[in-house]
């Protein structure tokens, strides 16, 4: 059986789908590798590495495609590479069904098999092939990195004959995955940082970390039930987001770096913070929005820039993995390989 991948577009992605570790893992259970020119040299593994454990090397993309019988991806390649396709073969990556359910529904019609691996099911079971949380784990450390280097004041305090420096604040929204790294990370470079949820359960986990832990106190509204069995967080009812959005932006008038990371499956991103918001922000203040791609949780946010609106500054980039794509790529090639195991 043959396992394909070829090179993503570089100047989207860096990240790859098949590292050496895992190529060799992958030969050790039978299976053929076949990978583009110069897949994965950008990030340091040689054409040696994968050459030596017996991996080939083929020049023409469509002829990987066509001879493989799985493909391995990190999302949806191009539609004119995806016409190579054909009936029986395999395709795995992140595929987001709900953007691109037209084309995923001309694949399946060609009896192509595809799986989407962001929509594993929260089990115990599929731990080690969930790629949502070795990626976000990886996005909300850089986020909290990214912020920090561009932030004109120190972070932690600091004590001088000249005087004392405040530590900076620091409010992450949502308290997944990427979320908690989040605040790990702040916590560890000095910040004072408080975290928002809606899910009762992320408390304990935001306490245990060190952070202050900001809730909507509601008498109609029973806050454990504000997740799925999934363990995603709900819609909200209309009384409940006023109430939240009273108390973000009596909060966020404090801080001076926001990081939100709130997400709905399936649906647009829930819009956390308004103009008015950003406008009552320090100014020199920093947003960082993890939700950009989903349509962003700040209303001024724009897709893959860094924009200053009332002197804050939001930034707005999906492609945080990527930026630390050499251990992003280990993470997700061993995800994909737990998964393909199973087939």
């Amino acid at each position: 059986m043959i396992i394909g991948s070829i090179s993503e577009n570089r100047e989207l992605e860096k990240r790859i789908s098949i590292t050496p570790e895992i190529a060799k893992k992958y030969i050790n259970l039978g299976l053929e590798i076949q990978l583009s020119e110069k897949y994965g040299e950008h990030l340091g593994f040689e054409k040696k590495q994968y050459n030596d454990l017996g991996v080939k090397f083929l020049k023409n993309d469509k002829e990987i495609i066509e001879s493989a019988d799985i493909l391995i991806q990190i999302g949806l390649i191009s539609d004119e590479k995806t016409s190579f396709l054909k009936a029986n073969q395999n395709y795995i990556g992140v595929l987001n069904p709900y953007k691109n359910q037209s084309k995923l529904d001309e694949l399946a019609k060609k009896k192509v098999n595809l799986f989407s691996l962001e929509l594993l099911p929260r089990i115990t079971r599929a731990q080690s092939m969930d790629i949502l949380s070795s990626q976000a784990n990886l996005a909300g450390y850089k986020a909290v990195l990214e912020s920090f280097s561009t932030f004109e004041k120190a972070i932690p305090m600091m004590m001088t004959a000249a005087g004392t420096i405040p530590a900076a604040k620091v409010l992450v929204v949502g308290a997944g995955v990427a979320g908690l790294q989040a605040i790990a990370t702040a916590k560890r470079l000095g910040a004072v940082v408080s975290a928002f949820d809606v899910r009762a359960a992320a408390k304990e986990q935001v306490e245990s970390l060190g952070a202050k832990f900001i809730e909507v106190v509601t008498e109609d509204e029973d806050s454990s039930d504000n997740e799925t069995e999934s363990g995603y967080a709900k819609e909200m009812s209309e009384d409940y987001k006023k109430k939240q959005q009273n108390l973000l932006h009596e909060t966020i008038k404090t801080q001076d770096i926001v990081i939100t990371t709130a997400l709905i499956p399936g649906k647009d991103a829930p819009e956390l913070i308004t103009d008015s918001m950003v406008k009552d922000m320090k100014g020199g203040s920093i947003i960082v929005d993890l939700a950009a791609e989903a349509g962003g949780n700040c209303k001024l946010t724009k897709l893959n820039e860094i924009i200053i609106e009332h002197d804050v500054k939001i930034m707005g980039y999906s492609d945080f993995p990527s930026k630390l794509s050499q251990d992003a790529s280990n993470l997700y090639a061993k995800n994909l390989l737990n998964f393909v195991q199973l087939m």
